[in-house]
């Protein structure tokens, strides 16, 4: 039996695995080595983890996760996980659990469309080349959180029409003083701009709000993708985005002759084949 997690900063999805079959799913707290001690993760996994598995015979780890991009980092969710997990221990990032999901046992361009994107060339193994996504402020083109953000520079500037500044702020119950305040006083503004974004798929039809997608899209496209190899390999996605606005991802992708393969929202069923095979 071997055991997947795949977690971000909000929840992690743990799923126990035997012959390629999910026997069990549990879902605890969310996992970023960025924000929490050893300890922290280590009482997370005690509390809400052991008690549903410490009759289970695991003899594989596989943790991915949001933060887990670096050996130092990593190696705090591993030694928490292995002092309550007899069996070997692999962690690896979010992107990583993406192109394995995605990709398998192949080559190929796996993307993250979410709250952030990311990018990579993975080889059918690890990933070879990655263009830094630089987060929402710097980067993170096609992301939620960089959607949201072009959506409120546009409404707040009065480069919507009257009618839909008008619905979208009344949607939200939001005033532009509120929006600043989010933005540029609270905690997590990515995660602010990220809930307004699905505005944007809601009012698709609406020619500027098609034209803000797809030119964030392109900007993906063109900023991350065509730095690999992509006129010989697919480029395949996981995430909310990329699902939601799947239609104009197509559309972007088609006007630079870029070929788009798999989109999923989620990389935990493609994780469970790549480890069972």
């Amino acid at each position: 039996m071997i055991l997947i997690a795949d977690s971000g900063s909000t929840k992690t999805d743990w799923c126990l695995v035997e012959n390629g079959q999910i026997v069990q799913r549990i879902l605890t707290k969310g996992t970023n080595p960025f924000f929490q001690t050893q300890e922290e993760i280590s009482q997370e996994i005690e509390e809400a983890l052991l008690p549903q598995v410490k009759d289970c015979s695991i003899e594989s780890v596989f943790f991915y996760g949001a933060g887990c991009a670096f050996p130092e980092k990593n190696e705090i969710v591993r030694l928490a996980i292995a002092e309550h997990i007899m069996a070997p221990v692999e962690v690896g990032s979010d992107l990583l659990a993406a192109a394995r999901a995605l990709c398998g046992k192949n080559s190929g361009i796996a993307c993250i469309l979410g709250t952030g994107s990311n990018s990579c060339f993975y080889d059918g193994k690890e990933i070879v080349d990655n263009v830094s996504p630089l987060g929402y402020i710097l980067g993170d083109e096609g992301s939620g959180a960089v959607l949201g953000r072009l959506l409120v520079g546009d409404c707040l500037k009065n480069q919507l029409s009257p009618e839909l500044k008008e619905k979208f702020l009344n949607q939200f119950q939001l005033t532009p003083a509120m929006i600043l305040e989010n933005v540029y006083k609270k905690p997590f503004p990515n995660r602010f701009l990220a809930h307004l974004s699905p505005f944007l798929a809601q009012n698709i039809e609406n020619p500027e709000v098609h034209q803000l997608v797809l030119n964030s899209f392109k900007s993906f496209f063109v900023k991350n993708v065509m730095q690999y190899d992509y006129l010989h390999n697919k480029v395949h996605f996981v995430g909310s985005v990329a699902v939601n606005y799947k239609d104009v991802l197509f559309e972007a992708a088609e006007e630079l002759h870029i070929q788009i393969g798999t989109i999923i929202k989620s990389p935990m069923e493609g994780l469970v084949a790549y480890h069972s095979n």
